[in-house]
């Protein structure tokens, strides 16, 4: 009997600790993994948007625009900063989205380079401040593709690691606007507009939501060959 009970009782401990072993890693994929909650996007395009896109030879992506909301915990040089470093992270992955598309022949236009694009537009507008035609004449490239992203929440890895100390632990979410537009730089005509709304948790990255972002409005895009 006492064998047998003993038995009985090791038994229970390891189906506790596989259990518990289990939960954990479930509590931990959860909490680094994105939990996409997202509404339909709405999409906006010209009639003549696909004719146009195909006298395109080179696109370039401007820097996204962040709003991220002011804390009391945060000096507002601090903010600016993390602004600055979300606006890179989320060109730098559209970037790569796009040429990772066009370089299986999924799009029919060729990208600037991010760097080339960032180094024109500061040499000749020192305060970041330029139209959409001002941009085009300085970047000397047929069309540009501007976007905003508004985050309820800092995304980049340090920041969200501050965040989650800030603004309230594992139950955290991140809220994300983002509106993508793009412009034919012979007249600065909107050809294409992309509204999306998306939440995650604070693990997720510029990376993960770009991502997710461009497996569909990569197909909305009038330089989508499927789209020809």
């Amino acid at each position: 009997m006492s064998t047998n009970l003993l038995s009985l009782t090791y038994t229970t401990l390891k189906i506790h600790e596989t259990d518990l072993i289990m939960r954990n890693t479930l509590i931990l994929f959860i909490t680094t993994s994105i939990l996409l909650v997202s509404c339909g996007p709405t999409v906006f395009l010209s009639s003549d948007a696909i004719s146009r896109a195909k006298q395109h030879d080179k696109l370039a992506i401007l820097p996204p625009k962040i709003s991220i909301p002011a804390s009391k915990n945060v000096s507002a040089e601090a903010m600016a900063e993390q602004r600055a470093t979300e606006s890179l992270n989320f060109q730098n992955e559209i970037y790569k989205q796009l040429l990772r598309r066009v370089t299986r022949g999924e799009m029919s236009v060729n990208l600037q380079d991010v760097e080339e694009t960032n180094v024109l537009l500061t040499r000749t507008f020192p305060d970041g401040i330029y139209t959409t035609e001002e941009a085009c004449k300085a970047l000397n490239v047929d069309a540009v593709m501007s976007s905003q992203f508004g985050l309820s929440k800092p995304m980049s890895q340090g920041a969200a690691i501050a965040a989650y100390v800030l603004f309230g632990g594992i139950g955290a979410t991140n809220e994300v606007t983002v509106n993508m537009s793009l412009k034919d730089c012979s007249d600065s005509k909107l050809l294409w507009n992309y509204d999306w709304r998306y939440q995650g948790s604070l693990g997720t990255s510029p990376e993960d939501l770009v991502e997710s972002l461009m497996r569909n409005a990569s197909r909305k895009i009038p330089y989508y060959t499927g789209s020809f």
